[in-house]
């Protein structure tokens, strides 16, 4: 029998979960999403990805600003859902509304816990040269990604991935692995493990100052720094005054000064090794190749990339 959900999400890495979740045949009595704010050049009011697929399917949305009030937990309540599905939903959700759904609140992770629990697991494993990444399953408690786990699907990182291309695969390993979930969950053949104490990380939010290019770091780090951030916020360095994104980028040949320039290929020299950037994005531009940069704008060998 189909279940009576809550689905509580934000961002486009929520939506394949909702979309798989409807279309087969859940109840979804509520979305639950952040409140729409001004975003884009004209800051006009922007809805989330999650609202907006939750009005193409005609689901009742609620955007509350927490869950501290006796009110946002009783509105919850009400809606007498047998389970909640959480994916990257942005809010902290205190244990009366945990406690509300019989059967429980079930969040989708982007990483394999316990390594890299917190905001940004999926930068971090990129930027750390993770080999593989994965989604879990787990039962919510009141702790930062540390409840039971359910459910572990893994996924290889491949030595040229980005960040972005991650995310959207998990994305939708992450909807599969939550639906096998819940019809184990209704056959009442789902089981819970608690997470190991061993190998616990915390993936911490990027903040600005990590995204500009140290070019005296050796090439692998510098590489993974560039895809673990691409394509946003982006990893980026400056020429003649104006702030360039490094989008993909893979080994280079030679040697020099640490953010040198080695040929007309934009290899760059790092602490160890060299870089060769293949994408990038000029501030205020659009995404190009590196060749179609070049032909844009002259980088000689021997310039310095600060």
């Amino acid at each position: 029998m189909p279940l009576r959900l809550i689905f509580m999400g934000t961002p486009d890495f929520a939506v394949p979960a909702l979309i798989e979740l409807a279309a087969r045949g859940h109840d979804i009595a509520a979305v639950y999403t952040r409140a729409a704010k001004p975003a884009g050049r004209g800051m006009g009011v922007q809805v989330t990805q999650v609202e907006r697929e939750a009005r193409r399917l005609a689901l009742r949305v609620e955007t509350p600003a927490n869950f501290r009030s006796e009110e946002a937990q009783g509105a919850f309540r009400a809606y007498d859902a047998e389970a909640a599905i959480v994916v990257a939903y942005g809010l902290i959700l205190p244990k009366p509304v945990l406690d509300a759904p019989p059967l429980g609140c079930f969040n989708i992770h982007a990483s394999l816990l316990p390594r890299w629990r917190g905001a940004a697991p999926i930068n971090r494993a990129i930027m750390a040269g993770d080999a593989e990444s994965g989604v879990t399953i787990m039962k919510m408690n009141e702790g930062l990604d540390t409840g039971d786990i359910a459910m572990i699907e893994r996924l290889a990182i491949a030595p040229d991935t980005t960040a972005g291309e991650l995310h959207d695969a998990l994305s939708r390993l992450g909807a599969d692995a939550m639906l096998r979930a819940l019809a184990a969950l209704e056959r009442g053949t789902l089981q819970f493990t608690p997470q190991p104490a061993a190998g616990v990380t915390y993936a911490e939010k990027i903040l600005k100052h990590e995204t500009r290019i140290d070019w005296s770091r050796p090439w692998q780090q510098v590489h993974n720094h560039i895809r673990g951030l691409s394509p946003f916020p982006g990893a980026w360095f400056e020429i003649d005054g104006v702030r360039v994104k490094a989008l993909r980028s893979t080994r280079g040949a030679g040697g020099g000064r640490p953010g040198e320039v080695l040929d007309d290929r934009l290899t760059i020299s790092c602490g160890d090794g060299a870089v060769r950037l293949t994408a990038v994005q000029r501030a205020g531009k659009q995404p190009m190749t590196a060749d179609e940069f070049l032909r844009g704008t002259a980088v000689k060998a021997g310039t310095q990339f600060i």
